[in-house]
């Protein structure tokens, strides 16, 4: 019976995460933490509250966590800024407060969650850390240009799970540590970008989530460090 963890549990995709991690036989509780927004409820849903970006608030959702956590998925993450503008279209849109506040909300946050859950992992038997990403942040695909600190956080946050999976291999030799694409998503983060894909590309929450729970399921150690599509398709860097 795996005790879960979900960061970002008051937005689309993360909630449901929770709702489908909620109803799996072989899932006992599942801590849905958001930064003060509405989560899930259930029998096996335990809300908390955190800020990644406060080492003390961060520290203190952890210890009412308590040990093991044996899959942790954060589902935070932002692709406008906080007033509502960007992502650019043209560098001469890009700013450093831009920069400052996407490697913030889609590097810094999962860097600190992942540093502060990794030590109640288990160290002798299978557990897994995921973070969404985006394909936008993978390098090699990036063929449209534009998107500039958007692409650029996220290509930071593929960095640091790969980094953090070549570290956690030597104490957790049975960890999974992976980067995640959702797919286009219906929710408010890509609301102003949805025109123009096709119906047969535009997910559910419930549907991306449940896709990237299966990806989740059929990942070995060997997977670790690698970025994976809701398809199970492995994206390159």
């Amino acid at each position: 019976m795996m005790r879960c963890a979900v960061f970002g549990a008051s937005g689309g995709i993360g909630s449901a995460f929770v709702r489908h991690l909620a109803a799996r036989d072989d899932v006992a509780v599942v801590f849905a933490g958001s930064r003060g927004g509405a989560v899930p409820q259930g029998p096996r849903i335990r809300p908390f509250t955190f800020d990644a970006m406060d080492d003390e608030s961060l520290a203190q959702a952890v210890a009412a966590i308590g040990t093991p956590l044996d899959l942790v998925i954060v589902a935070t993450g932002r692709l406008t800024r906080a007033d509502g503008s960007g992502p650019e279209k043209a560098l001469r849109q890009l700013t450093a407060a831009a920069l400052a506040e996407q490697f913030a909300d889609n590097a810094i946050v999962p860097a600190m969650i992942a540093r502060a859950v990794l030590p109640l992992m288990p160290r002798d038997r299978a557990c897994t850390f995921a973070a969404l990403s985006a394909r936008v942040g993978s390098i090699s695909d990036n063929r449209l240009g534009g998107w500039h600190a958007y692409r650029a956080s996220k290509a930071a946050l593929n960095m640091l799970v790969r980094t953090i999976a070549v570290e956690v291999a030597r104490s957790h030799p049975q960890a999974v540590v992976v980067a995640l694409h959702p797919g286009t998503v219906a929710t408010a983060l890509s609301a102003p970008f949805q025109r123009g894909v096709a119906a047969e590309k535009l997910f559910t929450p419930d549907a991306s989530a449940a896709a990237l729970l299966t990806v989740l399921d059929g990942l070995t150690p060997a997977d670790s460090g690698g970025f994976y599509a809701w398809d199970g398709a492995a994206v390159a860097f």
